[in-house]
């Protein structure tokens, strides 16, 4: 299983709406709305707080890893 520092900011654009909600909580600016979807800026400014994927109402944003299929 992957530590929380391991995990890294996976982003499925087809549910995102673009509210900005995660962009707004985000603590250290890692991410901004591009062409009104979330995207990743800064991930390695990235402090994998979580507020991002707390906040998001359309579970778009999340941190994952390898044991969600990821490489």
């Amino acid at each position: 299983m992957a530590t929380v520092m391991e995990k890294e900011l996976i982003i499925n654009k087809k549910w995102c709406k673009g509210c900005g909600i995660c962009v707004n909580f985000c603590p250290k600016d890692v991410l901004e709305l591009k062409n009104g979807i979330v995207n990743v800026k800064d991930e390695s400014s990235c402090i994998k707080c979580g507020l991002c994927e707390l906040r998001c109402p359309d579970y778009a944003i999340y941190l994952g890893g390898l044991e969600d299929g990821e490489e």
